[in-house]
């Protein structure tokens, strides 16, 4: 199966396979090994996707790294501000959390997405190193309050999720796209309504991205990448966090 829709073949997986914790006491976690971990499980499973579906994934895909050859806006460039509503619906602003210390800014995708959770996870596991640099993590995702209130109380984060609903701040990082309506009717076929996430004609999403932003606002380290497989490890962003205080 090729790479890209092994990807895509593991939202079938969602609430099979956990994400995996930490190698070693000692060590933090890293995404890469639980995605290495996850996706020797995928490969193991038979694909529920014809061969249909799999050329409209790999199409999106392609077509998405086309158009969008290098996503998210850059080290060294300011921070948009922004104001957006919290999963217990408390607008958290940009520009306030910059006064209290750095701020790792992190967009996905959804509860849906098992590469966010395997994400979202691990970065909870690093937050005590992230604390040390007096950083905080800021999380923004599409999703309605009401899925993230559920994500946020099934998961215990003690980290902001805020709701971008009018995509506003996924546009000004430069990570907003459209699903292509073959995509979004394979996902139905397989269980997956993004609207049901998203909110009604919101078949939208951010390139997953990540952001070390200092107290001044300027982005000091990222990442973002069209293969949503790919994330910032923990690892680099406690490094940025390191040079800021150097």
């Amino acid at each position: 199966m090729p790479n890209l829709t092994r990807g895509l073949y593991c939202l079938s997986l969602l609430f099979l396979l956990a994400p995996a914790g930490m190698s070693a006491a000692d060590e933090l976690p890293g995404y890469q090994q639980s995605l290495d971990q996850y996706m020797e499980k995928a490969a193991k499973e038979k694909s529920p996707f014809s061969s249909s579906d799999m050329a409209v994934m790999e199409k999106a895909g392609k077509d998405l790294a086309s158009s969008m050859p290098d996503p998210g806006i850059k080290v060294g460039e300011k921070a948009p501000d922004f104001v957006l509503n919290n999963a217990l619906g408390k607008p958290v602003n940009l520009k306030d959390k910059l006064k209290q210390g750095p701020v790792v800014l992190v967009f996905y995708r959804g509860a849906w997405c098992p590469f966010c959770n395997m994400h979202l996870h691990v970065l909870q596991e690093s937050l005590p190193e992230f604390t040390k640099y007096g950083a905080r993590l800021i999380t923004i995702t599409p999703q309605t309050p009401d899925k993230s209130i559920e994500q946020f109380k099934q998961k215990g984060y003690p980290f902001e999720v805020l709701s971008d609903l009018d995509s506003k701040v996924m546009k000004d990082y430069r990570l907003y796209f459209e699903l292509p309506d073959e995509l979004v009717a394979v996902y139905k076929k397989h269980g997956l309504d993004i609207e049901a996430f998203n909110g009604k004609d919101r078949n939208v999403l951010p390139v997953p991205g990540s952001f070390v932003i200092d107290t001044s606002g300027v982005v000091r380290a990222m990442h973002a990448d069209t293969d949503y497989k790919q994330r910032m490890e923990p690892s680099a962003i406690i490094d940025a966090l390191k040079q800021m205080q150097n």
